[in-house]
């Protein structure tokens, strides 16, 4: 797919929550990861405004283990809270994404060159992400790096199916909607063989508002260009 990577994602422990766990301060994993997590792994390895990033499937190669701790919450006001955290443990993903440029954001479209923007985003994943990788919590650091989707030995290889249920598959925000309000999307995966194929967010049929938000302007006051950052450095300022 054009514009695309792959890649493999690891860490000894991953929480990606499901929401209706934290009501009472305590946290559970959901089986996999969400679409909007896996996002900002992408993201984190790479990231422009001008940019969309679209994941399109994940393989678990790993055998799907949880494991549960005792967590003290940082509670700010004082206390001694102990809560019960239910993490994956042993994660190994697969993950194919791609980028497509931002069609909300006509304001980045002096930005919009795919092969730079593509070479960067490989050079990025060859080094482990221009940030820290986070498996769905602060706590759980991940690690990325190049592969081809499909290869090796997973798992659920020859499993079957796997229906999932309901879960988040994402936030909508206003600079990729165009909408002025931020909104949940949810889905039920159906992982076939150890491979989830991710719908679009653009797909998803059930969205549900959260609130008003406006999007975050981008323009020649508060965005410079490579040529005119390299520009300034031969000039000498």
């Amino acid at each position: 797919m054009r514009n695309s990577i792959e890649f493999e994602l690891y860490g000894p422990y991953a929480l990606f929550t499901d929401p209706l766990t934290k009501m009472g301060g305590e946290k559970m994993t959901y089986n996999v990861p969400t679409y909007q997590a896996l996002k900002g792994i992408v993201e984190s390895i790479y990231w422009k405004p001008t940019l969309l990033m679209v994941v399109d499937e994940i393989r678990i190669m790993n055998a799907i283990k949880m494991e549960s701790k005792g967590i003290r919450p940082i509670e700010y006001g004082g206390g001694n809270t102990l809560a019960n955290y239910t993490y994956l443990r042993d994660v190994r993903y697969q993950v194919k994404a791609h980028f497509i440029f931002n069609p909300h954001r006509p304001d980045m479209a002096f930005d919009r060159n795919e092969n730079k923007h593509h070479n960067i985003m490989r050079r990025s994943l060859n080094v482990g992400g221009r940030r820290d990788i986070f498996l769905g919590a602060r706590e759980c650091q991940g690690y990325v790096e190049p592969c081809e989707f499909g290869s090796g030995e997973g798992f659920y290889d020859g499993y079957g199916e796997i229906h999932l249920g309901t879960m988040v598959h994402g936030i909508n925000y206003p600079d990729e909607t165009g909408r002025s309000e931020m909104e949940v999307r949810l889905w039920s995966p159906v992982m076939k063989d150890g491979v989830i194929k991710f719908r679009r967010p653009d797909e998803c049929t059930q969205v549900r508002k959260l609130a008003d938000m406006e999007p975050k302007a981008f323009d020649h006051s508060n965005v410079e260009s490579s040529d005119e950052l390299l520009k300034q450095l031969e000039d000498g300022r």
